[in-house]
């Protein structure tokens, strides 16, 4: 949230935060969007009888504040199925792995269980199964022999930072489209760099 947040403060930048929603009311990024002068709200899934019910109220709150396209970032819950169609190619959502590889939790641990040398992290449009839908921007992460789950999850962590804000840009602008369940870029591909790991030479 907070690279969205930076991020939007460049005037050429095609989106702006509207309001930043929690269902936690402890959670540390409500006081990090106050302090950017960014509307906030909590809705606690707790007072509500069902997902959808919350779900609901949580979809009411993004349209009074006028949200055209919703990011999650670390929201941990599940969504039903009414979500998920409601807000179908409009919500973001950021992942820790190379989708479609290592959905779930505990990531980094398997994919060190897996000795995998390259890993990432993947920008996506929401569906209901979890971890799932056209992939819209990825990063790749080299998986260093000493890793710890933990010095592994820094290092994608820092990828995230800069991979969210960059998707969020391709679909504001609507340089990014879904088509059927695929994203295509409308400017076509710009080539890239790719990543040898380790590294050749």
């Amino acid at each position: 949230m907070a690279s969205l947040i930076e991020a939007c403060k460049a005037p050429d930048y095609p989106a702006e935060i509207a309001v930043v929603i929690s269902n936690r009311p402890d959670a540390p990024g409500l006081a990090k969007a106050s302090e950017a002068g960014i509307t906030t709200q909590t809705i606690d899934h707790k007072l509500h009888d069902s997902r959808q019910a919350f779900e609901q109220v949580l979809d009411e709150a993004l349209r009074d504040a006028g949200v055209e396209l919703v990011c999650n970032a670390g929201f941990m819950r599940l969504l039903t199925e009414f979500f998920v169609e409601r807000w179908r190619d409009r919500q973001l959502n950021i992942h820790p792995s190379l989708l479609p590889a290592f959905k779930g939790l505990d990531t980094h641990e398997r994919v060190l269980e897996a000795g995998a040398m390259i890993t990432g992290c993947t920008v996506h449009f929401v569906r209901l199964e979890t971890d799932s839908g056209p992939i819209i921007a990825q990063a790749a992460v080299p998986v260093e022999s000493d890793d710890t789950p933990e010095t592994l999850a820094a290092r994608v962590l820092g990828a995230e930072h800069q991979l969210y804000p960059l998707a969020l840009r391709l679909v504001a602008s609507g340089a990014a489209q879904v088509k059927g369940e695929r994203v295509v870029w409308q400017n076509g591909g710009a080539g890239g760099v790719s990543l040898f790991w380790p590294p050749i030479g």
